[in-house]
């Protein structure tokens, strides 16, 4: 799933403290009893003693009337692995997960109001604005329910001004390789079809259009209506005849099940398929040959160019994964997310709902799962809430942290995925990354304790309540990981599954499989469990805690059966340790490989030894999914720019890389390292290709967004878009000619040619349309490429239809200021900005002559 995700954050990212205050005393200009302290966190220097280290000062502000005392506070904070470097000033620890706490040593003098204290952090280099610590909350032990919010103020300075120069360079010398392309020439079907041909004379879309259906295609057909009602301005009717202007929506067998055929005449529309989800991509083609400008209900009328197409998707599984587990996002997100799949044609919605930071579905018979499990805030009584985690703040109001989709807005976001021809597959995280529905069910068992009733307390226990097991996960987290010996844990996940099963029925939606996580369980996880070692001593099949893995996963993979439901996971469920040389390796485990287990596989970083791992599950025998951390993890940072939000643990994805990948070759397109460098064919020479036995195991392809850095809709979606186009493009349009083409100069010509019609293509189409669409998204406006060549300033735009604005006066760029054509004369800094044609802007990119 994410093995590498926190590595930075937990490991790379050390704080060593050393505190000063100041002598002098300064009048506070006003106190704040909810908020005691404020922080000022400046980066000094990110090479210090050309260590590879960062020095950070931050400084604190007693903004209170009263001493922030000597002794008996923590000053709790999220991200790091922070280590004290002078223990009699302060000393900092870690609490659990990624929440830490500094607290005051021997030698820290009361901090009075109005006063300040500098702190030095000293940490791993810095690499964009995610890598430092949020969520500052002040705890005094005198009162320790009570929760004091820290304002932080983030000052970068300007220890990046020489790289983020350097990448506006590269991204400008990238954008000129961009061929300008007419209008004409761009297919006005989104994702390519398979054949396109724009013939014989328009069609004009108007109010006078009826819907002509055949009666297996009603509910298209009533979608259809209300997708036109607000371009025509009302809704046509639908009716099983009729002349005139017609949209008519006719049955043919012997079409594709997903697959399509579209002609418009002067005459009409007719649109034919072989089942509903196939007439359905006919009407989300039909959608995108409208221009953007007919969305914003002003047209009245469009005309519609005569064509003939044929369609078909390439994978009959299209994926997009949303976590709204680590960071929770409203239904209304949800319903957008939805509604833009729908549109581009994606068909499988993975909802991951469960985390060690969060369980986000109410289950009817386990309430705690969300009255404890949703919510997040600072507590003693873990009974209560979950800790704050990413940020999300001391208490519960912050809704990033707390919150959850009730019964009945499931089965709501069930049916409206099911009226799209998308599948919802639910994800239950277990064994590891259960923390969220493991203190859930502990509470519910304290609960039953506290009434005397040990035999309800302990029906759906998921902890050994006598295990003394030591581990961390790679987030952080020592008691995330369910028991896996103790009945209680299965008796829960049937209760879990008969509850999913229960809304699935009544939003009368498919589910054929449920998504069991089973990924990133710790070492040291099981090993001081009385229940494991009695399982041990029971079972002969059970010799050790690595069996325990395949002894959890059959007996999953039954309870599924039984319910005629088939088993899907991260890859490690496919997985057996051996040893090899030496050294644990994991390698396909053929006990499973019949069992129809589908498998997300996302380990393939070059250097990790995995690149191949797709291939090689693949062709063992599993069904795979595409995930490739490489290409297609959505929340991972577009580039190197110090202000660009997201992770790079997994190196960067901008919207090129899902649009290169090459599924059934894709070692082709492992070009970078997770720092964004090229990297040294020789590290994949030698890997396992595809076979023609694996190549029928690949399934498709699923693009995961995980919201680690996601704290709104609009980060949410700035990660989401433009990336997810090209996602659904390469799920399904046809293998193109770049890819089959094995002379690498001819392939290079050719992708060229095709990566410059899409990016035209979105940039002319796609982004315009993102901006009113289900209401607009707040997609990424990319910065420019800017660079100075013949004395001047030179600035360029990835996506044509965007526009450049710049000033010479130090000022920020507004929507008014001067708009860029040619290079600019300037004697000082030049500052740029993209504006959208709604006026939002992108970041900006100063550059000095």
């Amino acid at each position: 799933m994410r093995s590498y995700s926190f590595l930075l954050l937990l490991f790379g990212l050390p704080f060593f403290i050393n505190c000063s205050q100041t002598n002098t005393r300064e009048t506070p200009t006003s106190t704040n009893a909810s908020k005691p302290l404020t922080i000022t966190l400046e980066l000094a220097d990110n090479n210090y003693q050309n260590q590879g280290r960062s020095r950070s000062v931050l400084t604190l502000t007693n903004t209170g009337s009263e001493d922030l005392p000597a002794t008996g506070w923590k000053l709790f904070f999220n991200g790091g692995n922070p280590t004290s470097l002078d223990a009699s000033v302060a000393q900092v620890k870690l609490f659990n997960g990624d929440l830490h706490y500094i607290s005051p040593g021997p030698k820290f003098s009361k901090l009075e109001p109005g006063k300040s204290t500098t702190i030095q952090v000293l940490a791993g280099k810095i690499r964009n604005k995610t890598d430092f610590p949020v969520g500052f909350y002040l705890v005094l032990d005198k009162n320790p329910e009570q929760a004091y919010p820290v304002d932080v103020a983030i000052k970068s300075g300007t220890i990046y001004e020489k790289s983020d120069r350097l990448l506006a360079e590269k991204i400008f010398d990238q954008n000129e390789k961009i061929k300008a392309i007419p209008d004409d020439k761009l297919p006005k079907i989104f994702p390519t079809p398979v054949s396109y041909q724009e013939k014989g004379t328009p069609f004009l879309l108007d109010n006078q259009v009826v819907i002509v259906t055949d009666k297996a295609f009603d509910r298209e057909a009533d979608y259809l209506a209300n997708s036109l009602k607000t371009v025509i301005g009302k809704k046509p009717a639908v009716q099983t005849n009729g002349n005139g202007k017609t949209i008519t929506l006719r049955k043919n067998p012997s079409l594709a099940a997903e697959g399509y055929a579209l002609h418009i005449g002067s005459d009409g529309v007719v649109l034919t398929a072989s089942s509903g989800a196939g007439i359905f991509y006919g009407i989300q083609s039909l959608q995108t040959l409208l221009p953007a400008a007919a969305l914003s209900g002003k047209a009245g009328s469009v005309s519609l160019p005569g064509l003939d197409a044929t369609d078909a998707p390439r994978f009959p599984y299209r994926a997009f994964m949303m976590d709204m587990a680590r960071n929770f996002q409203p239904k209304s997100e949800v319903l957008k997310v939805l509604d833009a799949m729908a549109l581009y044609k994606l068909n499988t919605f993975h909802f991951h709902f469960s985390e060690d930071e969060g369980w986000r579905v109410e289950m009817p018979s386990l309430p705690e799962l969300t009255a404890v499990g949703a919510k997040r805030a600072h507590t003693t009584d873990p009974t209560k809430n979950l800790i704050p985690s990413y940020g999300s703040g001391p208490d519960l109001s912050n809704p990033s942290g707390t919150g959850f989709y009730s019964k009945a807005d499931f089965v709501e976001i069930l049916k409206y995925a099911r009226d799209r021809h998308i599948v919802v597959i639910p994800e239950i995280e277990s064994p590891g990354h259960a923390r969220a529905a493991i203190k859930a069910m502990n509470a519910r068992y304290q609960r039953f304790m506290k009434a005397g009733n040990k035999t309800e307390a302990e029906r759906y226990l998921l902890q050994d309540v006598a295990d003394k097991s030591v581990y961390r996960s790679v987030q952080g987290w020592d008691d995330n990981v369910i028991d896996v010996s103790l009945p209680s844990a299965y008796t829960f996940l049937e209760r879990v599954v008969d509850d999913l099963r229960g809304m699935y029925k009544e939003a009368g939606a498919p589910l054929q499989t449920i998504h069991f996580g089973g990924d990133e369980v710790p070492g040291g996880v099981w090993e001081k469990s009385p229940s494991v070692q009695k399982l041990i001593a029971s079972n002969p099949s059970v010799k050790n805690t690595d069996d325990l893995w395949y002894y959890y996963f059959g007996k999953v993979n039954q309870l599924l059966k039984s319910r005629q439901l088939f088993l899907s996971g991260w890859e490690e469920i496919g997985l057996k340790k051996v040893k090899q040389n030496g050294r644990v390796k994991w390698v396909p485990n053929e006990t499973f490989a019949g069992e129809n287990f589908r498998v997300n596989v996302w380990k393939n970083s070059p250097g990790s030894g995995a690149e191949d791992l797709a291939y090689r599950m693949a062709n063992a025998g599993y069904k795979v999914i595409l995930t490739g951390v490489t290409h297609m993890y959505l929340d991972l940072a577009y580039n190197q720019l110090s202000e660009e939000p997201g992770q790079y643990w997994g190196g960067y994805v901008d919207i090129d890389k899902p649009f290169y990948f090459i599924p059934y070759d894709y070692l082709r397109n492992l070009k970078d390292d997770n720092t964004g460098n090229r990297i040294n064919p020789s590290l994949i020479k030698s890997r396992e290709v595809l076979t023609a036995k694996g190549k029928a195991n690949i399934v498709g392809i699923e693009a995961p967004l995980w919201s680690e850095t996601n704290r709104n809709p609009q980060q949410f979606e700035y990660k989401m878009f433009p990336k997810l186009l090209a996602v659904a493009e390469r799920a399904w349009a046809k293998d193109p000619a770049w890819a089959k083409e094995t002379n690498e100069a001819k392939s290079e010509q050719l992708y060229d040619q095709a990566w410059s019609e899409f990016i035209s293509q979105v940039g002319k189409r796609e982004l315009p349309r993102l901006d009113v669409y289900a209401g607009g998204y707040e997609y990424r406006i990319p910065p420019v490429g800017a660079k100075v060549i013949n004395g001047k300033v030179a600035a360029n735009v990835q996506f044509p239809g965007l526009t450049i604005r710049y000033t010479m006066d130090g000022t920020e760029p507004t929507a008014q200021s001067p708009v860029y054509t040619e290079p600019v004369a300037s004697s000082g800094p030049v500052k740029f900005k993209v504006f959208n044609a709604v006026g939002r802007s992108g970041q900006t990119v100063t550059i000095s002559k």
